[in-house]
């Protein structure tokens, strides 16, 4: 069995928002959410993805299925962001780089945008 510790607020905030502004099953995670823990997996490049453990479910299975893809940053700093479940189980946030590296810190949900709206502009 993996190793779990409590989600920090950021990553509670991060998956919050992006599960109420995600696709239309992303809602349907919430329950499973409020009952999620962080493994001990960390990233190899260092980024600030997380996976998680339900509590009360098994470990999800492999695969990727996204249900809430985000985008952060303008053009010469993109980079980007998304929830995913596997097997109907809510599985972690990965975070990348689009135009550079992937973000080494959780970001805040204010400044992720949907990847289908513009990018902000300067």
């Amino acid at each position: 069995m993996t190793p779990t510790r409590p989600l920090t607020d950021d990553e509670m905030n991060l998956a919050r928002w992006m599960l109420d502004n995600g696709s239309a099953e992303a809602s349907m995670y919430v329950d499973q959410l409020l009952r999620a823990e962080a493994t001990s997996w960390r990233c190899p490049c260092g980024c600030a993805s997380f996976n998680f453990k339900i509590r009360g479910l098994p470990e999800a299975p492999p695969g990727v299925h996204i249900i809430g893809d985000y985008l952060i940053g303008d053009d010469a700093h993109l980079s980007g962001a998304f929830i995913f479940q596997s097997g109907g189980i809510l599985s972690g946030v990965e975070l990348y780089g689009l135009a550079g590296e992937a973000p080494k810190v959780i970001p805040m949900p204010n400044e992720l945008r949907r990847v289908d709206e513009p990018p902000p502009y300067a």
